[in-house]
């Protein structure tokens, strides 16, 4: 069953792949832009180090390796500002970071990542549990991949949506709503998580949130941006969502590897609830960043003589 499974992936991904090389436009020709390659290399390392350190536990059981990766990742991270500072073409412009509406938007991006992963993560592998665990639903490989046909399918509908939504509420209610959502899901994962059919909705809701805040970030990141950084910007924003989710899918593999009783090979159900609920501060902390927004100070009236 692995086998025929694994020979209709390679199947759909050649066919991906044809597709992809038949309808993608050809690059104009040009002048090459230059690739920050120490930059990628650096900021990659760094953030491996800090993922690995959370999501293996038994590494801090030596503890002095497990603080020396974390040391070593930290400088690494350093040494990435550095070049990224002196670089003439950097892969993230980190004087356009500095911008308070930039550096809010980005903060909310990356809190609201580790979230709205953390959950996902959670989602997938709970309804792949086996059944010999005594929760979960034990589907397999196909019907595990159509479960995540409503995220996707949310996910464009709150694409689709979310500018109407916009119109009306404007972008801030807009990403707040949308993390709302996602707590929602949490909220009903933690009251149902017995039922197949309340799972499968708690992914199209998270779907739903996750397309909602892609849709409504690109306008808050770029207030204020001039339109020549607009795409220096977004690719920050894109990096720092990365980032959100990778560290979300090891918080993830983390809280569910302390949940694992010694000589099992799964977590305990309330396991996975207590992980869920992991889930509720950096999508609340996220809604606040972008909503609560500090009024500008009002100058001092001049005092009058009586």
């Amino acid at each position: 069953m692995n086998t025929r499974l694994d020979g209709l992936g390679f199947l759909l991904s050649v066919a991906a792949l044809a597709i992809a090389w038949r309808v993608l436009p050809i690059e104009a020709p040009g002048e090459r832009p230059r690739i920050d390659v120490a930059g990628a290399l650096l900021l990659a390392l760094g953030t491996l180090g800090l993922l690995l350190v959370v999501a293996e536990p038994s590494l801090w059981a030596t503890a002095w390796l497990a603080g020396g990766i974390l040391v070593g990742s930290l400088a690494i991270l350093v040494l990435w500002v550095i070049v990224e500072m002196r670089a003439a073409a950097p892969l993230v412009n980190l004087r356009l970071l500095g911008q308070r509406p930039v550096l809010r938007a980005n903060a909310a991006m990356l809190i609201a990542g580790i979230g709205l992963y953390l959950l996902f993560s959670l989602l997938t592998r709970y309804v792949q549990t086996p059944a010999g665990a005594h929760y979960g639903f034990a589907l397999p490989g196909v019907a595990a991949g159509a479960a995540l046909i409503p995220f996707s399918l949310l996910g464009f509908v709150a694409g689709k949506s979310l500018p109407y939504l916009v119109a009306r509420i404007t972008e801030r209610w807009a990403y707040a709503l949308s993390t709302v959502i996602a707590i929602a899901a949490v909220a009903l994962f933690i009251a149902a998580d017995r039922s197949l059919l309340a799972v499968l909705v708690s992914i199209a809701l998270l779907g739903f949130a996750v397309g909602g805040v892609f849709s409504v970030m690109p306008k808050l990141v770029l207030v204020g941006v001039p339109g020549v950084e607009t795409a220096s910007v977004l690719s920050i924003n894109q990096i720092v969502r990365s980032i959100g989710f990778s560290t979300g899918s090891a918080l993830a593999g983390f809280l569910l590897a302390a949940a694992t009783p010694a000589g099992s090979m799964l977590p305990t159900s309330d396991g996975y609830i207590t992980a869920a609920l992991w889930a509720l501060p950096p999508l609340a902390l996220s809604a606040l960043i972008i909503a609560v927004r500090r009024s500008p100070r009002r100058p001092a009236l001049p005092s009058t003589a009586s």
